[in-house]
């Protein structure tokens, strides 16, 4: 048997100092896996004996990375909470062993120091950061539902903080080297030329005798005294409560552990308890599949075997909200330079404030350079006409949603661009065959379907028609990538894949308050189940005014259960479009707007409002529609895979990530039991709870959707 390189070399300097370098051989980042273990300790074994080292730097070998995590694939292995809790104690013993060396250990951070990466550094004596723009130190094992399990719910707080470690810990938080030297993160923040040079001069200093983090009076008051910590633990448990409607147990876990630590009651023994308690939960395994899944998919192309053209120059059709979104996403994450035209010089300047809005607010953050700004703003340029067009690679449409103008943008950009210029469409709803209709070259048209606000929602939906060429999926994949999207191919259709499952779900809403169930009920059972925003806030956010227009186009290509209520017209009639005109089923004005249902839109629908529902019968029925249409799309091919359609669900409406998306979540209750609920449902409300075909076929095999 080959024995494994190692991914440790130590070096030592003729002043006394040692590195010890970390290089996972063959990856691009550094991960602590389990094997690692040995040949640390190894390591340590060796320095321990070497009585000429006086002091101790741990560096990476990665030109961008310190260590960005333990390898989460290792938690597969665990079998039960008591292994998974062994792994935690394993970790936690060679860090405090790290902590007790008698010389100083420092820690040299240029790269992600995430999770494991930034327990590692806490049980340095010293950390030293690079200031570049890559190195960032945050604790986000909670964004997979689990905790800081190698000692960092116990030092992070004793050295930046309660309140402020718990923030870190709760949001998943990511500090950059200045804020990280602020709030006594990092000892120094350097240039890296310098960060070795400045680590092995930490290195020569005795161990530092650390001072209490300094707090204001206030922040003495409630982490120094028995009572002030009560409140703040009451305090957080009660906000966190609020948020995740008890949906996910490792906020609450975490507040635990560092609660034990602060009063000084078996911190590390309850963090690797609760550490192992929670990687056996259903909500963490299923966030480990979403991280699993999105790994996989950054490394697939459109088209398998077929590479990505470079693009560099993209522009865009429309000055509006989405078409100053695109504009954002494609200079600031992808760099590129990117022509804006509009029909007005005004759109353009809308276009340009989008992308001035978000980066001032990093300014003043302190998260970016006003050079930097300055340099990212001038990558945007706008014009009235096609001057600029002529050596774009990609143009993104985003003009309103009227066929016969979009043929027409087609035509002019066939006209005033390259021959091998793609033209990429951001509708929400019209066939990509459609708009391509009258193309002289069809097979560079495609659909790239964006979700508003465009800078936060990570989904994109690419959508080739039977046209489309290999070369042009591949090409806008790869580009709505390095906007920083995770996209997903669908096929062409109506509504493509996330309105067209999102559509049957609003629709039965609609239908649940049409028979008189209170707005806020029907509202708060769809937060309950896990979905960020409820269906009715959901209505008034996108526009109820859009949900009218997209409805007839879903109901002429796929039949009568797509058939919105009347109540929409009668809303509209009422010119109620919602948040954007501030007349919707909320109210805008007030001391609280968009908090209060507007009562008159009862009297308006003709309903008295009673609650006759439970929160579970409410929740069930809405996202029933949603996971068979969800089981139809996959039949049809409109997903590829029912990874695919749990990440586009996921990403672009919100469905709950701790359920793991419609797939997961149907093969979580059994696929027996969808069946059964749906031909319930049936029964009640007719034909639009029909079981898809493939979902009676798979409840008959005793099939499941994954393996």
């Amino acid at each position: 048997m080959t024995e494994l390189t190692s991914a440790f070399s130590l070096s030592r300097r003729d002043d006394g100092i040692a590195i010890l370098t970390m290089d996972v051989p063959g990856e691009s980042m550094n991960t602590l896996k389990t094997e690692f273990a040995e040949q640390i300790a190894a390591q340590l074994d060796e320095i321990e004996k070497d009585t000429t080292i006086k002091g101790l730097v741990l560096a990476s070998g990665k030109p961008s990375s310190f260590v960005a995590g333990a390898d989460i694939s290792m938690l597969a292995a665990c079998q039960s909470a008591d292994d998974a809790e062994a792994l935690s104690r394993a970790g936690q013993q060679m860090f405090k062993r790290i902590e007790d060396m008698k010389i100083p250990v420092v820690a040299a951070i240029h790269g992600p120091a995430l999770g494991g990466g930034l327990e590692l550094a806490l049980c340095c004596h010293y950390r030293i950061c690079s200031l570049d723009d890559k190195t960032v130190m945050g604790l986000p094992e909670v964004q997979l539902g689990l905790l800081p399990g190698s000692g960092g719910t116990q030092r992070l707080p004793k050295l930046i903080g309660i309140q402020k470690a718990m923030t870190m810990m709760l949001t998943g938080k990511q500090l950059r080297a200045k804020q990280a030297k602020k709030d006594g993160l990092v000892d120094d923040a350097v240039p890296l030329s310098i960060l070795l040079d400045v680590a092995v001069q930490f290195a020569k200093k005795h161990k530092p005798k650390r001072q209490p983090p300094k707090l204001n009076l206030v922040g003495q008051a409630l982490e120094r005294t028995p009572f002030g910590r009560n409140f703040l633990f009451n305090q957080a448990r009660k906000q966190t409560r609020s948020k995740t409607r008890g949906n996910y147990p490792a906020p609450e876990r975490i507040i635990d552990c560092i609660e034990a630590g602060a009063n000084a009651s078996r911190g590390y023994e309850l963090e690797a308890r609760h550490f192992g308690h929670l990687v056996m939960t259903p909500e963490s395994k299923q966030l480990r599949n979403i991280f699993f899944a999105t790994t996989e998919m950054k490394k697939e192309t459109g088209v398998e075997g077929v590479k990505p053209a470079k693009v560099q120059k993209a522009a865009v059709l429309g000055g509006g909200l989405m078409g100053g979104g695109i504009a954002f996403v494609t200079s600031s994450k992808a760099g590129l330079p990117v022509r804006i035209k509009d029909i007005r010089s005004e759109g353009i300047a809308n276009a340009m404030k989008y992308s001035y809005d978000l980066l001032i607010k990093k300014v003043k953050r302190r998260f970016m350079r006003k050079s930097e700004m300055q340099k990212q703003l001038s990558l945007l340029t706008g014009s009235t006409d096609y001057s600029g067009f002529a050596d774009v690679d990609v143009v993104i449409e985003a003009v309103f949603e009227d066929l016969k103008l979009k043929q027409q943008m087609v035509a002019d950009i066939e006209t005033n661009a390259k021959k091998d210029t793609i033209f990429a469409t951001n509708t929400s709803s019209i066939p990509i065959g459609q708009i391509a209709e009258q193309a002289a070259r069809p097979e560079q048209v495609i659909g790239l379907h964006y979700f508003s606000p465009v800078d936060k929602m990570p989904l994109a939906e690419v959508i080739p028609h039977a046209g489309t060429s290999a070369d042009t999926i591949s090409t806008t994949v790869d580009l709505a990538r390095k906007q920083g999207k995770t996209p997903i191919v669908v096929k062409d259709g109506a509504g493509f894949y996330v309105n067209r499952i999102l559509a049957p779900y609003m629709n039965e809403a609609a239908c649940v308050l049409l028979a008189g169930e209170p707005i806020e009920q029907i509202d708060q059972a769809l937060l309950n189940f896990g979905f960020p925003v409820g269906p009715m806030k959901l209505l008034d956010e996108v526009g109820i005014d859009i949900g009218a227009k997209i409805a007839p186009i879903l109901v002429a290509e796929l039949g009568e259960r797509f058939r919105a209520p009347d109540a929409f017209d009668k809303l509209l009639a009422d010119d109620r479009k919602g948040k954007k005109n501030k007349r919707g089923l909320y109210k805008y004005s007030g001391k609280k707007p968009g908090k209060e249902v507007d009562d008159s839109v009862y009297s308006l629908l003709g309903i008295s409002p009673s609650q006759k529902f439970s929160h579970d019968q409410i929740a069930e029925r809405c996202a029933l529609l949603m996971l068979n249409e969800a089981a139809l799309c996959l039949a049809e091919q409109v997903i590829r895979s029912p990874r695919d359609g749990d990440i586009g669900a996921i990403f672009g409406i919100g469905f709950p990530p701790f359920l793991g998306g419609p797939f997961r979540y149907m093969d979580s209750l059994g696929i027996n039991h969808v069946v059964a609920r749906l031909e319930h449902y049936q029964g009640l409300y007719g034909d639009k709870f029909s079981p898809a075909p493939l979902l009676k076929e798979m409840a008959e095999q005793q099939k499941s959707f994954y393996a």
